[in-house]
């Protein structure tokens, strides 16, 4: 695409700034971090406690981790043909020194598995039991624990040999593998349609039907019902000298130590701690974020999806609320709730908006990859009252098609933005970044384009707009990255999405959003 660069304007968006302890800001979460520690740092350490379930060679693998991340973990030197621009990458200085936090490596309740039996349950005929029976050896660990023992463990960590993901995803193939029989025949049974035939036919167990037969989503749904948060990690990625392939070289292409250690240590953080480990400085107090999710329900020959919201504050963290299911699906890629399904579930947003900060927001933006119909806008403003704002934006990825290019060795700076008019812009939350002096990234990037569809009042200036998108790109706490591609609002829809959509997550009406990442 063209464009005339006469006749439209071509701003920069400043890097929103980040606030640490004692107030400190930094707009780099690593720096932040490293020179004031985490957001709300307390007076006394909190000591926390790991659960770990695992092949005994797993736990080992992490043991010999938990030593690593309580102390300096230094970035490797560049290799020979590597780029010496790593500025992006940061010494890890121990989670201690880092986040305020700590634990007794030596205290980690640990639970193994049987090896065999993994192998065994992955190698079921039928690929949705073959999940289910792999899920249940791990959380009949957790259960047996919260029966039987009275230590409290703060946050489950799953984990995980290779065979899990190789045999435990969708449409595995699982070729040349010897399969087992199960309680189910290879493919999915069939379910009786006839109500008179229920007490009939029997039906027991075929509610594994209801989830796509996949890990990761099952895991998160299974520790949200058991209202634990859970990290999954690969034992490649905690020990990947020990898992080579035939040429000698690490099976997996994996981040350098000291990154590894910044990322297992947020996730620690952030899964054990009240508050998350930095918040947007920049944040316009007052203004709630929501970000609308859209799932096709699995095993549903009318293609229902399920909705929900996920909300964030100027605090960072977010709380993930289920709407209905229903058919949404009203085209390709496009979902639009009916007005009492609309109506509902800002409800349920205002309504915990209102119980943290007694009184609505002065605005609250939807964000979304689709537009709104009328009478869903209608329904969604019916919901708030006239001293919130009600804002409409639409949020999509492009793929090339648009693309600007700056004079000099790094390309276009991230947080520049061409304003088409007072409503649509392109925004760019990737490219140079002066604060590391890089760019991370192996192409020109590729820009986002925001829309302000609607406003129940008055429309919000656009650069206010971009400036909250750059900061949401901010606040992925299950890493510790300088800045995300899309804000969180848009990012992690697909992935609550995944867990709600899944026919065991019923129940899951409200929970804070640090259980589905």
């Amino acid at each position: 695409m063209k464009l005339n660069e006469t006749s439209l304007p071509v701003i920069h968006i400043p890097e929103p700034p980040l606030e640490f302890s004692y107030g400190q800001t930094s707009a780099y979460p690593k720096d932040g971090l490293f020179l004031f520690g985490p957001h709300r740092k307390r007076s006394k350490t909190p000591h926390i406690s790991i659960g770990v379930i695992g092949r005994p060679e797993g736990i080992a693998h992490f043991r010999t981790w938990a030593e690593k991340i309580k102390r300096r973990i230094e970035v490797p030197p560049p290799k020979r043909g590597e780029k010496q621009e790593r500025l992006h990458l940061s010494n890890f200085p121990g989670i201690e020194e880092a986040f305020g936090i700590s634990f007794d490596p030596a205290e980690i309740v640990a639970y193994e598995i049987d090896a065999k039996e993994l192998d065994s349950a992955t190698r079921t005929l039928n690929l949705h039991e073959a999940v289910r029976k792999a899920i249940e050896i791990y959380t009949a660990k957790v259960e047996a624990h919260t029966k039987n023992e009275e230590r409290r463990v703060d946050v489950w960590l799953l984990i995980l040999p290779e065979i899990v993901f190789e045999r435990c995803k969708p449409q595995a193939k699982r070729t040349g593998l010897p399969l087992v029989k199960g309680d189910f025949g290879k493919k999915q049974a069939e379910r009786a349609d006839l109500p008179l035939l229920e007490d009939v036919i029997d039906q027991s167990g075929e509610e594994i039907f209801d989830d796509v037969p996949d890990f990761h989503r099952q895991a998160k749904v299974a520790f949200l019902k058991l209202n634990f948060t859970s990290q999954l990690i690969r034992e490649t990625t905690l020990a990947p000298d020990a898992f080579l392939n035939k040429a000698g070289f690490q099976q997996r292409r994996l981040q350098d130590p000291a990154t590894v250690g910044w990322n297992l240590a947020t996730g620690l953080y952030y899964k054990t701690q009240p508050d998350p480990p930095w918040k947007l400085a920049s944040a316009r107090p007052g203004v709630a974020y929501i970000g609308l999710v859209y799932k096709i329900l699995p095993n549903d020959p009318n293609e229902h999806a399920c909705c929900a919201a996920q909300m964030f504050l100027a605090e960072g963290d977010g709380i993930v609320f289920r709407g209905a299911n229903g058919p949404w699906q009203t085209g390709r890629n496009e979902f639009h709730l009916k007005p009492d399904a609309a109506k509902n579930l800002i409800n349920q947003v205002l309504e915990t908006y209102r119980d943290k900060h007694g009184g609505p927001p002065k605005e609250l933006f939807i964000h979304g990859r689709t537009t709104f119909r009328d009478d869903e806008w209608a329904a969604f403003e019916s919901a708030v009252t006239k001293e919130t704002t009600l804002v409409g934006v639409r949020i999509r990825t492009t793929h090339g098609e648009t693309k600007l290019f700056r004079n000099g060795d790094y390309p276009v700076l991230r947080g520049t933005a061409i304003l088409l008019d007072e409503q649509n812009a392109y925004l760019w939350t990737t490219g140079y970044v002066p604060q590391l002096d890089t760019y991370i990234g192996p192409e020109t990037p590729n820009p986002i384009f925001v829309s302000v569809l609607r406003s129940s009042q008055k429309t919000p200036n656009l650069k206010d707009v971009l400036g909250d998108i750059m900061g949401l790109t901010k606040i992925n706490y299950n890493a510790c990255n300088f800045n995300d591609g899309l804000p969180v609002t848009v990012r992690f829809a697909d992935k609550v999405g995944d867990v709600l959509s899944m026919g065991s997550a019923k129940g899951a009406e409200k929970q804070p959003f640090k259980f589905y990442v």
